[in-house]
């Protein structure tokens, strides 16, 4: 979307909306740094949000090298590298050679790496079933879906201006 389009959208939306929508944004995003959302009980606060993004995308999608999968979070492979190495260190995440490949790495959830994401996946659905304790289902649903939407466009975005497209 190019800077015309977007402030004529502005221009024709409604600017306090607007204000009100990117102000709630930017406090919820650091609330959610604040308290990294981490869960409940002793697994609060236990795994950083670099190292659950990791697991989860290996536990979804399945071993991978580092290119593919700091391809599919959007990241620089040096990034993803870097935050793998204690991930393996601390045997949540094996690093193998690639089957066809031997100079290629590949990383794989470890049984432990997957109990250790299902203990902070429970944790934190414990704290999503807290803050929404007293919303409907149908509340619940409509703010996943619209979050979702959010953070696609989000994703779109920056795909975008990687490229240079914006």
């Amino acid at each position: 979307m190019s800077m015309d389009m977007t402030t004529d959208l502005t221009a024709v939306g409604d600017t306090g909306l607007l204000d009100t929508l990117q102000h709630e944004v930017a406090l919820f995003a650091r609330r959610a740094e604040q308290t990294r959302l981490g869960g409940v009980g002793q697994v609060r606060n236990s795994m950083d949000r670099a190292a659950y993004l990791l697991l989860n995308r290996l536990d979804k999608e399945g071993p991978m090298g580092v290119k593919a999968l700091a391809a599919s979070m959007g990241i620089d492979s040096s990034t993803v590298t870097r935050q793998v190495a204690p991930l393996v260190d601390s045997g949540l995440v094996t690093r193998t050679s690639h089957p066809e490949d031997g100079r290629a790495v590949v990383l794989q959830l470890s049984p432990r790496g997957q109990a250790r994401l299902e203990e902070v996946r429970a944790s934190r659905r414990q704290l999503m079933a807290e803050l929404t304790s007293d919303w409907a289902p149908e509340e619940r649903e409509a703010f996943c879906t619209l979050l979702t939407r959010f953070n696609g466009a989000l994703s779109s975005r920056m795909s975008a201006q990687d490229r240079g497209d914006s």
